[in-house]
């Protein structure tokens, strides 16, 4: 088969950074995004020792928030690969706040970076795979997506979202080749509580109990590698009971809002 070029953005840490290296292993072209250039260049190292060569990686600095240059880096990686195969969204910061507490710059900021520059950076690649009438558009989303949960408001409501508009894009683009998957991570070992938002919008500096416990950043990535080369519409990953409100959401709402009120 042709090899795959594969776009990652949030590249430079956490599931974006595994996920980079487990297809560089699978021999995969991979297009390395976020805004630390200096970051993103140690994830290309790891992707050329994990044996693909120089110019099979792709580093490309990009802010997700500003919408005017994604058609200018969307047409850099048709310029350098001529293909873009599957774009993972997975650009995002989290919260850590109160309601009560949390400047409304805040919420707009989990919005444009969580919500909107996922949906631009998408309609900006989704011409060249419909073109084609082949492509695999995915994005990060996670449990937050579909269960409420105390200090995180702007980020459960980002995460609906994005679940929301994925989607419905793929109930309109499915039958045209284009596959969509909504990955759903649980509690995964990263520094998103670390890097997440406080209420007025520094970050955060601490560790999570449930992030520190929770699973492997290069496991996680595994299940996402899999769940992707088999065009799941919906990949949970995660090994602790916050995947047990999956569930729960389904069958007993009544039960799940008892369960996130006593976490407060």
């Amino acid at each position: 088969m042709p090899t795959q070029t594969v776009w990652i953005t949030g590249a430079s840490a956490g599931i974006g950074e595994a996920l980079a290296v487990r297809f560089a292993q699978d021999s995969a072209r991979v297009v390395l995004s976020a805004r630390r250039e200096s970051e993103l260049e140690r994830v290309a190292t790891r992707c050329r020792e994990a044996g693909l060569a120089a110019n099979e990686v792709l580093v490309l600095p990009l802010d997700v928030t500003d919408w005017d240059s994604l058609p200018g880096a969307v047409q850099t990686v048709l310029d350098t690969f001529g293909s873009i195969d599957l774009l993972v969204n997975n650009a995002g910061v989290s919260q850590r706040s109160l309601c009560k507490d949390t400047d409304m710059a805040v919420y707009q900021k989990l919005m444009d970076v969580d919500v909107m520059g996922q949906i631009a950076l998408t309609k900006a690649v989704l011409p060249h795979m419909l073109e084609k009438g082949a492509g695999h558009l995915a994005v990060t989303s996670s449990v937050a997506g579909k269960v409420g949960a105390p200090m995180r408001t702007g980020y459960c409501a980002a995460k609906h979202a994005v679940m929301g508009f994925f989607d419905a894009l793929r109930a309109e683009v499915e039958g045209q080749g284009v596959n969509v998957s909504t990955i759903t991570p649980g509690f995964i070992r990263t520094d998103i509580s670390r890097n997440a938002l406080a209420g007025d919008g520094a970050a955060y500096g601490k560790e999570d109990k449930d992030i520190a416990g929770g699973m492997d950043v290069n496991a996680c990535a595994e299940v996402i590698f899999k769940g992707l080369k088999a065009k799941k519409r919906e990949i949970p990953v995660g090994k602790g009971k916050e995947m047990a409100a999956l569930w729960i959401k389904r069958v007993s709402p009544e039960a799940l809002f008892r369960i996130a009120r006593a976490r407060t």
